[in-house]
């Protein structure tokens, strides 16, 4: 069973019980069940407003994770770059159909838009660069905020979890999103202005929480393209477990030139590269990801 030390990346040598890259005692999560059914899907809103941490790398293998372990999941892709749909081999360039006309026309429904992937149990809602135009189309609209929960609503039945791949921007789709989302994941680098973002982030999240939806809570934060060789990033982790403690996640994924090749390859590291430190990182992910949801799910169920 993996643990999260990152192929046993341990920032303790002395003797006792070993620590992982958080500062943490490593933990043995076990596999998750088997599910007899699917549904109502957990909604997982991958968010940063800082580009270029891993955000839309983690969105797909870690759906594609939750699928190995026989979870159906749907993709979202809510940004207009469209890095979500290419990653997984979309050429979303030449769709007549996208999460903007999901979004933009009332005709058009999930059903129009859902593309099967070549991962069992996953599947797309692809994007590309006309969702730029959905924000100046959906700003005169009535509860434009939860124009995409509307849209989602009718296949929550279907799946265990919908992961938002959300934009670098906190305008009114990454709003959408969060507007909608059961749970916030913040994939972020270990390095000093990711830091920073954090604060605004969390301000972000605590004023839709109040405001368009109760339910929402910070899911976890996922450290990312993390190098324990530098100083600076092993400071940044130590500082973000002091502020967030439990939020982070235990596991810790690593630099690597193999993230890149999977994007060119058009799939998941977990399905091209399986043995790889990623892809067993990402399905340590996974099994944090059901844990977490599971145990929210009973505290929920318990106050009801």
């Amino acid at each position: 069973m993996f643990s999260a030390n990152q192929g046993g990346m341990l920032l303790d040598d002395a003797p006792g019980e070993p620590l992982g890259p958080t500062g943490r005692p490593i933990r043995e999560i076990p596999e998750p069940r088997p599910v007899d059914h699917h549904g109502p899907a957990k909604i997982i809103a991958m968010c940063n407003q800082k580009g270029g941490v891993g955000k839309t790398t983690s969105t797909i293998n870690l759906g594609a994770a939750l699928a190995g372990y026989g979870r159906r999941v749907l993709l979202v892709d809510l940004d207009p770059q469209g890095a979500l749909s290419a990653g997984l081999g979309v050429a979303h360039h030449e769709l007549n159909l996208t999460v903007h006309n999901l979004l933009v026309e009332s005709a058009v429904s999930v059903e129009n838009v859902r593309m099967q992937t070549k991962v069992e149990n996953l599947d797309l809602l692809p994007s590309n660069i006309d969702l730029s135009a959905a924000e100046i189309q959906l700003v005169n609209e009535v509860g434009r905020e939860q124009t995409l929960a509307r849209a989602l609503s009718p296949v929550l039945g279907e799946y265990d979890y919908i992961l938002i791949d959300c934009q670098p921007s906190l305008g009114l789709l990454t709003v959408n999103a969060l507007a909608c989302a059961d749970t916030v994941v913040i994939p972020m680098e270990c390095e000093y202005f990711s830091l920073r973002g954090l604060a605004l982030l969390n301000d972000t999240i605590n004023k839709v929480q109040s405001r368009l939806n109760p339910k929402l809570t910070l899911g976890g934060i996922l450290v990312t393209m993390f190098d324990s060789r530098t100083l600076h990033a092993r400071e940044v982790m130590t500082r973000v477990v002091e502020v967030f403690t439990d939020k982070v996640f235990d596991t810790v994924i690593g630099r690597t030139v193999r993230f890149p090749e999977t994007s060119v390859a058009g799939e998941p590291i977990i399905t091209w590269a399986p043995s790889h430190p990623g892809a067993i990182a990402y399905l340590q992910l996974a099994r944090e990801v059901i844990e977490r949801t599971a145990v929210r799910g009973q505290v929920l169920a318990g106050a009801r």
